[in-house]
């Protein structure tokens, strides 16, 4: 099994659209055609910086990716990496492959960035065995109002 993960602008949307989808439905949403291609458009642009990603190939396929976001903070010199999507094919799980994604994430923000977090919702329970051993929890709590 060969596995390389590559930058997001390095693949085609044909191959991670239908992974994004997937990822939608795990999660029980729906974006728009439009909104789906904004946000592909918005995430392979190098003149964004504050967006970046990456896939995760294995023999030949895009089974999974990462979705980054930069920002900076009022409580450090260096910005925040914001973890904001990560997705592996479930006839690829248990493989490790999320593991390299985050840890490939770590890789490419240390020196740039001063951590790099995520959210998860409580009852993704198998995620959180993962994440459980590659992050320390912080115990703060979400809250949201949208406004649209």
């Amino acid at each position: 099994m060969t596995i390389q993960i590559l930058a997001l602008e390095k693949i085609e949307f044909e191959q991670w659209q239908p992974l994004w989808q997937s990822y939608l439905n795990f999660y029980q949403c729906s974006l728009s055609e439009e909104q789906t291609r904004l946000s592909w458009q918005r995430i392979i642009d190098r003149n964004q910086t504050d967006m970046f990603g990456f896939a995760i190939q294995v023999d030949h396929q895009i089974v999974g990716f990462v979705h980054l976001i930069s920002h900076m903070s009022m409580w450090t010199e260096k910005p925040y990496c914001y973890l904001q999507d990560l997705f592996v094919d479930q006839n690829f799980r248990n493989q490790g492959l999320a593991r390299k994604l985050i840890e490939h994430s770590y890789q490419v923000c240390k020196g740039d960035f001063d951590r790099v977090y995520w959210l998860t919702q409580q009852s993704n329970t198998i995620a959180q065995l993962l994440y459980d051993r590659i992050a320390t929890k912080t115990g703060f709590i979400q809250y949201k109002q949208s406004l649209s």
